[in-house]
């Protein structure tokens, strides 16, 4: 009966979810756990095994982390195109098997090709995955917020064990293992989608109509060949962090020289809208350039100058590093989500633009509490793992004020036929946060090059004070803004 639900069947669900947001949400959570698992790693990894030194290793993070989210508009110009969502997961769900795989045979020797699949394959999975969430929602229901927010917490679920266990794992037993595990569980994803996907209906179908007497099979069968011979290519760019540089500097202008390829045929309200998506994939970018200072500069400092106890619980800093923002999201986001409905509901609700500069806020606070660490450190430069972790819940209401509702937000805005495209220029958006980021942590490594213990908990903290000076003065901006956006954004709320 599943396979021949219609749209309008699965638009008319009862309650705040539909059925199949669930099956989604588990295949992102197990897809999140191999990811998030494999990205808490590399810095680590990258210092002290592979041996790299610190302002390196943080140019390393970023341009892997970049190509993995500049990859998502690549993949979701595919399944626009010819793939459709449910292809280009399959495939991206498989090349990150097959990643997971060379890493967790020969961590050192194989680091970067394993990492070249893993990035092609991330870029086909996850902008489709979302993409299909927001196609569960007639558009203006007011209940698509609280479906991203919950979507977002099967993120998170998967990231909190993840973030957890693989570094753990690595760091204690074997890099073998923990590779290993990021494979097992992302061979589960893939198996949870494979055997739910009949529930979705035409949801995530091929565009490419069929023909009479025409077969259009080899565009697939290019689009995968295609994928596998750039593997090469990303190889090369990703394991010379200074081509990072060249490829930024090209993808995200050839990305709006395409959008605006595009806009042609839209009328003139489908471009107001799209105007107003690029206002929140710019600001999105600073917003990433700082909050994902946690897989670079922040797990280098969880690793020096943290202590390993929360509460009295003996925990490790790293793994704390990277869990505890997710163990909050798991906590406060379906509370979140039901805020937004309730206010919904009185319409009190503040319009997303609002949302996006409390956002900054909350990350503005966060980081000002990561720089207030310094005053805790004793004299082997050591600090509080307790405050550290209260700037991570902190800095959680911030990302949940603008990352679900960003995902959201683009696939309100965006024309049907371009979902996929905005959504991968949304997550291009955290590529650049990411290489920006990488550049950031790679600032305050270099200025703490040869320092003490403490004289470098005393620079990355300060380094952690300007970072929320900026976040303090984009939020301002973002909601100085709104009134203008607001205008662009027509009837979405």
């Amino acid at each position: 009966m599943e396979k021949d639900l219609t749209l309008e069947q699965i638009h008319d669900f009862k309650g705040k979810y539909p059925i199949q947001l669930w099956y989604l949400f588990f295949s992102e959570m197990w897809e999140r756990f191999s990811f998030y698992g494999m990205r808490g790693m590399l810095a680590y990894f990258m210092v002290n095994e592979m041996m790299m030194k610190e302002d390196v290793a943080n140019l390393q993070y970023g341009a892997t982390q970049a190509f993995v989210y500049a990859f998502t508009f690549i993949g979701g110009l595919f399944a626009d195109k010819i793939l459709g969502f449910r292809k280009s997961l399959f495939w991206g769900g498989l090349l990150m098997i097959v990643g997971s795989c060379i890493l967790a045979f020969d961590p050192k020797n194989l680091f970067f090709l394993g990492i070249g699949f893993s990035i092609i394959g991330t870029g086909f999975f996850k902008p489709n995955i979302s993409t299909m969430v927001g196609n569960l929602y007639r558009k203006g229901d007011s209940r698509t917020d609280a479906g991203f927010s919950l979507f977002y917490a099967g993120v998170n679920l998967g990231a909190l064990l993840g973030g957890y266990a693989c570094i753990w794992l690595g760091k204690n037993y074997s890099w073998h293992l923990a590779f290993g595990l990021a494979a097992i569980v992302m061979t589960i994803s893939l198996g949870t989608f494979i055997f739910t996907q009949k529930s979705l209906g035409p949801i995530g179908l091929s565009p490419i109509i069929q023909e009479e007497g025409k077969n259009k099979k080899w565009y697939d069968y290019a689009v995968y060949v295609g994928s596998l011979i750039a593997i090469p290519c990303v190889i090369v760019l990703v394991s010379n962090p200074q081509y990072t540089d060249i490829f930024m500097y090209i993808i995200g202008p050839a990305s709006l020289v395409y959008l605006l390829y595009e806009m042609r045929s839209f009328n003139a309200a489908e471009n107001k809208k799209l105007l107003a998506a690029l206002v929140f994939i710019i600001f999105s970018i600073f917003f990433w350039a700082f909050f994902e200072q946690s897989g670079g500069s922040l797990s280098l400092f969880a690793a020096n100058n943290l202590h390993n106890e929360v509460l009295g619980i003996p925990l490790d800093a790293n793994g704390v590093n990277n869990s505890a923002n997710s163990l909050f999201v798991i906590a406060f986001a379906a509370l979140v989500g039901l805020v937004w409905l309730w206010m919904s509901k009185r319409k009190i609700e503040p319009n997303t633009l609002i949302k996006f500069g409390l956002g900054f806020l909350f990350l503005a606070g966060g980081f000002y509490v990561f720089y207030y660490c310094k005053f805790f450190a004793d004299a082997s430069g050591h600090t509080s793992l307790n405050l550290f972790t209260f700037g991570w819940f902190i800095i959680t209401f911030g990302e949940l004020c603008l990352s679900p509702i960003g995902m959201s937000v683009m696939t309100k805005l965006s024309p049907q036929k371009t979902q996929a495209v905005m959504m991968g220029m949304w997550f291009l958006a955290s590529a650049y946060g990411q290489y920006f980021a990488g550049i950031l942590g790679a600032n305050i490594a270099t200025a703490s090059e040869n320092s003490t213990n403490l004289e470098k908990l005393v620079i990355y903290c300060d380094g952690y004070k300007q970072l929320a000076l900026y976040a303090l003065l984009a939020g301002v901006v973002m909601i100085a803004i709104s009134p203008l956006v607001r205008k662009l954004m027509q009837e979405v709320k």
